[in-house]
């Protein structure tokens, strides 16, 4: 009998397939509609979405999208994929690892089908699924496992999976963080203020007992004490508030314009929760957030690219994946 091969497949959120209003329609409309991320009974969400959502966000957003497009394509995307490849390379290399590795969008395309497919189709009977969120999250982390259930519904046999739920105090992770925010301060010098900036979640969700603000947190906690930085130079902080529900607080742009109200002379601002720089960092935190500080009076602001494809993050998904292979 064979030996059972091991397979990798990384998992990000999503992304259109172009900086248009059509591609971003079809993008959000898989997205909001997903109950894990929306958790409005579908009766009251749903004309919601279709009758004021679609109509008109999507021309708003993808001029947004055309401001951080690469000529690869979507940031995301493009990292995404440089991430699956290399870490493909280091574990045959370094590790002695001999797995393949592909990389599937929980929205848009790849599908986690089509990435399960396609380690099927490789002869894997044995994956590894890593989604691309450090901190555990209802609305990120378990719509994975949801679309990993729905991907293998038909299989026969079906694979054995195992799941990484989150690796938010891993230390090669919190290493890999640490470096990026080292190297990117030898070339341009500390901040007077480090801002740890993570995605947001409703309130309500965290209230009933989501971990995600308090894996946030210790992340944060963990960056900051590797840095030398866990003081009152450091805060934590929350973005990408949708609807009018109270959300995890501090919000970002409230911290941002507090700085530049206090004449903060520079800020520095991390996405921490982020694998790969996206729409919520290119755009809201490097365009708006700058904005947002300059115009409230403070001098200098710089947003420091997330890990993406750097080598010490690559390591450190290697060691995830590794450990659970």
């Amino acid at each position: 009998m064979p030996s059972p091969r091991n397979g990798v497949l990384l998992v990000n959120l999503g992304t259109p397939d172009e900086p248009t209003p059509a591609a971003v329609r079809r993008y959000l409309r898989e997205f909001l509609s997903d109950p894990r991320v929306v958790e409005i009974p579908r009766a009251v969400w749903l004309p919601i979405l279709h009758l004021l959502v679609l109509p008109f966000r999507p021309a708003k957003t993808a001029k947004k999208y055309a401001s951080i497009w690469m000529n690869d394509g979507s940031p995301l995307r493009v990292y995404t994929s440089r991430q699956a490849q290399l870490l493909r390379g280091y574990l045959g290399e370094k590790l002695k690892v001999q797995a393949p590795v592909v990389y599937a969008m929980r929205y848009g395309k790849p599908s986690v089908a089509e990435g399960l497919a396609e380690l099927a189709a490789k002869g894997c009977d044995r994956i590894t699924v890593l989604p691309l969120y450090p901190q555990y999250a209802g609305s990120t982390t378990a719509s994975v496992a949801d679309a990993v259930k729905s991907g293998l519904k038909h299989a026969k046999p079906a694979p054995t999976v195992q799941f990484v739920k989150e690796f938010h105090e891993h230390p090669a992770y919190i290493n890999a963080i640490a470096k990026n925010v080292n190297d990117y301060w030898f070339k341009h010098g500390r901040p007077d203020r480090l801002v740890m900036s993570f995605h947001g979640i409703p309130k309500a969700v965290a209230d009933r007992g989501d971990p995600y603000p308090v894996q946030c947190r210790r992340t944060a906690e963990l960056v900051a004490t590797e840095l030398g930085w866990n003081d009152a130079r450091t805060q934590v902080t929350f973005q990408s508030r949708f609807g009018r529900a109270e959300w995890l607080q501090p919000y970002t742009f409230d911290a941002l314009r507090a700085l530049g109200s206090a004449k903060t002379t520079r800020v520095d601002v991390i996405c921490p929760g982020f694998a790969a720089d996206c729409l919520e960092t290119l755009e809201e935190i490097s365009i708006e957030g700058k904005k947002e500080f300059l115009h409230a009076g403070g001098r200098d602001f710089h947003y420091i690219p997330t890990t993406n494809d750097t080598p010490a993050f690559i390591a450190a998904l290697a060691a995830v994946a590794q450990e659970n292979l």
